[in-house]
């Protein structure tokens, strides 16, 4: 396989047999213009009850050049990143997961843009593009950043506006150089679902230059009852969303360590959603301990971050989410159904 890639995509696969082909065919053919200067790793990540281990021996065998298949394990959604971006070779990297697709025409507009990138002396470091919800139940809708970012120039986090939390950067919409991956040091959490908030804003500090293309380029599948977005299955997971949390947490003294300011205000804010979602699953958790599911994750903020605490905990918005007893019950349910809104819940 070349060295010489344009870009790395890394499809984590765990007993994806159902629907991993349809999302492999929407990169073979949205890159099928320049498809040797791609490379598609197929992380398979201790499939055990269906084909998703022979899907991915037989792309392979189908595009030696282009697709390897990565058998390894089961470590979990951060473990499969993880490996992609060990593997990878090249310049930019992209996840995709198995159940979403990307666009087909605007995957070519995209390579050609990467080409473009490849040729100069210094490549930009971010590719934003906008993604779309596909909801099984509820239809499409397209998140961009219209008004938020410059749209086709490069610029820096001094150009960049105000993110509403139902347009933050995600992982649907980035584009990584992939030696910013690695110079960031990034480590997704094994065995741990919504790692992708880890993907997203370790690596921001050592981003200095940024391009956003208005291009409808990412499809989110949503809508499944098995899903990690499921409202049940979120609840039920909270351990791993304080695991996240924590994670992030601990990346960075923001006040200390990110000196760009705009970025500084943006990964605050990011965080003080984190923050929020954590509070709000720990009240709706149908536990014993939910009360001190919520306080421990305030503290190990006011620990780790006490610049960030002080702005966070004692805004109207952290007095809100840490009410007690059965009035914070209330206003949990409340959130609840305004965040089910604005982060696409099932």
């Amino acid at each position: 396989m070349s060295n010489e890639k344009l870009i790395t995509f890394t499809i984590p696969c765990y007993n994806s047999a159902e629907y991993m082909d349809h999302c492999i065919q929407s990169i073979i053919d949205g890159c099928e213009a320049n498809l040797d200067a791609v490379e598609i790793l197929i992380i398979d990540d201790g499939s055990y009850n269906d084909d998703t281990a022979d899907k991915a021996d037989d792309w392979a065998d189908r595009y030696p050049d282009v697709i390897r298949a990565v058998h390894q394990e089961n470590s979990g959604h951060g473990g499969a990143v993880n490996s992609g971006v060990s593997l990878a070779t090249g310049l930019y990297f992209k996840v995709v997961d198995s159940d979403d697709w990307l666009d087909v025409e605007s995957m070519k507009v995209m390579l050609e843009l990467i080409e473009y990138f490849a040729k100069q002396p210094e490549p930009v470091d971010l590719i934003l593009a906008n993604y779309v919800y596909e909801n099984a139940k509820r239809g499409q809708e397209v998140v961009d950043y219209k008004g938020i970012l410059p749209v086709g120039s490069i610029f820096g986090w001094e150009q960049a506006g105000h993110f509403p939390p139902w347009r933050f950067i995600l992982m649907h919409s980035v584009m990584y150089r992939t030696q910013v991956l690695r110079d960031s040091g990034v480590r997704l959490p094994k065995h741990t679902f919504y790692v992708d908030n880890v993907f997203v804003y370790v690596p921001l500090p050592y981003v200095k230059t940024i391009f956003y293309i208005d291009l409808d380029l990412y499809r989110y599948f949503i809508g499944r009852d098995d899903q990690s977005v499921n409202e049940k299955i979120m609840v039920s997971r909270i351990e791993q969303q304080l695991r996240v949390t924590r994670a992030m947490i601990d990346a960075y003294d923001l006040m200390e360590d990110v000196k760009n300011k705009p970025l500084r205000d943006y990964m605050e804010s990011y965080l003080r959603m984190m923050m929020i979602i954590c509070s709000m699953f720990s009240m709706l958790a149908d536990r014993p301990d939910k009360f001190k599911l919520r306080a421990d994750i305030w503290t190990y903020l006011e620990r780790n971050n006490p610049g960030i605490y002080e702005h966070m905990r004692f805004s109207s918005l952290g007095r809100l989410v840490n009410l007690p007893g059965e009035r914070g019950g209330a206003v949990m349910t409340a959130l609840y159904h305004l965040t089910q809104k604005v982060f696409k819940f099932n």
